[in-house]
């Protein structure tokens, strides 16, 4: 025992001086109780199999989809446009929107899905991720007390009071104390936490897809020479392949993209041809975005009897009409040791070999804008292609040097396609799963994971990218922590000498008691292993006292889900650290008022809801 609590201290003190990452405290305590014989190897390494780890892990995946797939630029647009420029209301935003959500989804899954949308609307209102992250983690820890099934602690207090003869508590009924702690937390950020959050540089800011697209316009003078044209009824080009009329040498005219007017998934025909090549078959109505000079683009559309469709701001067309899900554009400076030096390229042309298309070409700080080049060293390119292949070719090509992210882009573009209803489909699966008891919580994450892998909305690639394993290390190797203090009897040395000491001079004292210790040992411990451990002692304690058990197991379900003094309390605190690029001592400095407001609202109301 005595070992178990000096490596306890240890462990603390070493998050909070900040020297080493969390991961490495948490390995080096896991270490600790194994050497010093507290816990055996399977104990140690229990943590790494704990279901919870794992739906961690699959929950960053579904985040990722829902990212990767538009439904996070929309939702982030949608937080602006209510915020304003005001910070304040979008700390009141998230900490409401994630606090409502873990209602009835797992925390977890909360923070999961609002950390990309919480970061990428810091940045666009000017303000900095650190500043609205932590109100996300402690507002979806809140939010679980909304419902029965918010979080695992107000299961463990129910089923615990049920199994000991009383009755459960209903579905809702953890609202009449969850509502007022969530109003509490609103207040508190609103008027004093955002004063006491820490103002820390990070490297997550999003492309700015705008800001982007007219820098490009602006450097390339794209704005005179796009066109889109619909083929009409009577026209030639109607069943006929691109390649028996040779447009980019006959009538210097480059087609871009084409959009079908009449797809049919089924059979097989697609609503766009991103990269028409020679092979490409035109259609009646299909809609041709074309690149060339006004003269030759009037001389197309005699010739081959083409309507000119109205022509959106060329922002706007570059916006909606060349970039996509699916499709990026970004761009690329040419090296002297580059393959590609001294070939000649007709811009406008797609290119197989190397998956792109090239758009526009500046050399010298000059554009050029048509025709025929010889690639020259210091040559910039715009070019267009499907994200994965120009993410690869910096693998491939490494003499062309990548200008931006097109990975940090792609996760801004707002367009919905099929894939974002895919998965905002699995989202939903897992609510479902999970609000219906079907399979247990890390299967239901699971499952959806998978759907978004095997659809395609996250490549493989990305999909262990997009996985803090910062955050998932720490959590599967402080598991063993909570088995180490229950395995040696600390923690039921210490909460039997504090309940008999306290319940013996007056109910609320205990109260106060039981949960000063179920909130101290969730900042170490998960909060599930702490509702295990502490609704016993006190179901013990209200028994012995003879005074109904429901406000000490409601106050154990609300400070089991306070941790709000360390990143590794709880798995949506740790989401969070990386994130916000927050220290050991920023949780404290924030969480501390917060929690004594939440021990004083307890206090209360509880006895008023719950009577002794």
């Amino acid at each position: 025992m005595t070992l178990m609590l000096i490596i306890l201290i240890i462990t603390i003190l070493l998050f909070v001086w900040g020297k080493f990452t969390p991961d490495i405290v948490a390995l080096l305590s896991m270490i600790s109780l194994f050497l010093f014989g507290i816990l055996d190897a399977n104990e140690a390494l229990s943590g790494f199999s704990n279901p919870t780890v794992i739906m961690i892990g699959a929950l960053f995946v579904i985040g990722e989809g829902l990212s990767q797939t538009g439904w996070t630029a929309v939702a982030g647009q949608q937080f602006i446009k209510w915020a304003g420029k005001s910070t304040s209301k979008l700390l009141v935003i998230v900490t409401l929107g994630s606090g409502v959500l873990s209602g009835f989804v797992s925390n977890t899954g909360t923070v999961a899905t609002l950390l990309p949308v919480t970061i990428s609307s810091a940045w666009s209102i000017g303000t900095l991720p650190s500043k609205v992250l932590m109100p996300v983690a402690f507002g979806s820890n809140t939010g679980g007390l909304l419902t029965l099934t918010g979080t695992p602690p107000n299961i463990i207090a129910s089923n615990a009071l049920a199994d000991a003869g009383y009755e459960g508590f209903s579905f809702f009924e953890f609202a009449l104390i969850g509502l007022p702690l969530l109003l509490i937390a609103l207040l508190y950020f609103r008027f004093i936490g955002h004063k006491l959050l820490p103002k820390n540089q990070t490297n997550n800011k999003p492309v700015d897809i705008e800001s982007t697209l007219h820098k490009w316009i602006e450097a390339y003078k794209m704005d005179n020479d796009y066109y889109r044209l619909r083929i009409r009824s009577l026209s030639p080009l109607i069943n006929t392949q691109m390649s028996m009329w040779d447009f980019e040498n006959k009538y210097n005219v480059t087609l871009i993209r084409l959009r079908r007017r009449h797809p049919n998934i089924l059979k097989g025909i697609q609503p766009f041809i991103e990269f028409p090549v020679p092979e490409t078959e035109m259609r009646y109505h299909d809609i041709i975005t074309v690149k060339g000079e006004t003269e030759d683009i009037n001389r197309l559309m005699i010739t081959f009897r083409l309507g000119l469709l109205p022509l959106e701001p060329i922002k706007d067309e570059l916006r909606y009409n060349l970039i996509n899900q699916e499709v990026g554009m970004t761009e690329i400076i040419v090296t002297p040791k580059s393959i590609i030096v001294g070939r000649k390229l007709k811009i406008g042309n797609y290119f197989r070999r190397f998956g792109v298309q090239l758009l526009a070409v500046s050399r010298h700080g000059k554009p050029i804008n048509k025709g025929n080049i010889i690639v020259k060293a210091g040559d910039s390119f715009l070019i267009r292609g499907i994200w994965e292949d120009i993410e690869s070719l910096k693998q491939h090509h490494e003499n062309l040097v990548i200008c931006g992210s097109p990975e940090g882009m792609a996760k801004n573009v707002d367009n919905l396609t099929y894939k974002s209803f895919i998965a905002l489909g699995a989202l939903l699966l897992m609510i479902g799963l999970l609000v219906f008891k079907v399979v247990p919580g890390s299967i239901a994450a699971l499952i959806s994971a998978g759907i978004i892998l095997l659809s395609g909305c996250v490549p493989m690639s990305k999909a262990y990218k997009s996985i803090s394993w910062t955050s998932v290390i720490m959590i599967a190797a402080m598991i063993p922590m909570g088995i180490a203090l229950q395995k040696t009897g600390t923690a039921q040395v210490i909460a039997n000498g504090l309940v008999e000491y306290l319940g013996s001079i007056h109910p609320l004292l205990l109260l106060a008691g039981i949960f000063i210790l179920t909130t101290g040992f969730s900042q170490v411990i998960n909060n599930s292993a702490t509702a295990v451990l502490m609704a016993p002692i006190a179901l013990l304690a209200a028994s012995t006292l003879n005074i109904s058990p429901e406000p000490f197991m409601i106050a154990v379900a609300i400070s089991a889900s306070t941790a709000f003094l360390t990143p590794v309390g709880t798995t949506t605190n740790a989401m969070v650290m990386t994130a916000g690029g927050y220290k050991f001592i920023d949780y404290l400095k924030v969480g501390a008022p917060l929690l004594l407001l939440f021990l004083i609202i307890t206090l209360l109301l509880v006895p008023m809801i719950w009577p002794f």
